[in-house]
């Protein structure tokens, strides 16, 4: 039986997609994964780790790992709930604000890309697909 494991290829698709993100934001110097979070962060700040974790579908120590890698960039700062001292929480900076308004149309422009080389139609399967998972 010669079939492709549907792990391994949705694997290689990610690698695939996430590298067209990457080098569209690597003006920036920043990754897809930094502008995700970025993104959430903007949202819905100030924002604790945990819920920035379960928005993420992260779990809290690699959110935390994650999120101390743009703090040192400069782009958030963290600090503790006003309500909770025992919860740290996450907003953007205003050089991460600048970062992401510059970012977004960059963004943007690939998601236009992607959508022009892979058609509409598959890529509105390829969410129902992700629902369905």
């Amino acid at each position: 039986m010669s079939t492709s494991c549907h792990c391994n290829l949705l694997r290689l698709a990610t690698r695939k997609v996430s590298a067209r993100y990457d080098a569209a934001l690597a003006p920036l110097g920043i990754n897809i994964a930094q502008y995700s979070l970025l993104r959430k962060i903007a949202r819905h700040q100030p924002m604790s780790l945990t819920a920035l974790g379960k928005l993420t579908e992260l779990d809290r120590s690699t959110i935390g790992r994650n999120v101390r890698v743009i703090e040192r960039m400069g782009l958030v700062a963290t600090g503790r709930g006003e309500d909770d001292q025992r919860e740290a929480m996450v907003e953007l900076t205003p050089a991460g604000e600048a970062l992401l308004a510059q970012a977004i149309p960059l963004w943007e422009d690939c998601q236009a890309q992607l959508e022009a080389s892979v058609g509409a139609a598959r890529l509105d399967a390829l969410a129902q697909l992700v629902a369905a998972i």
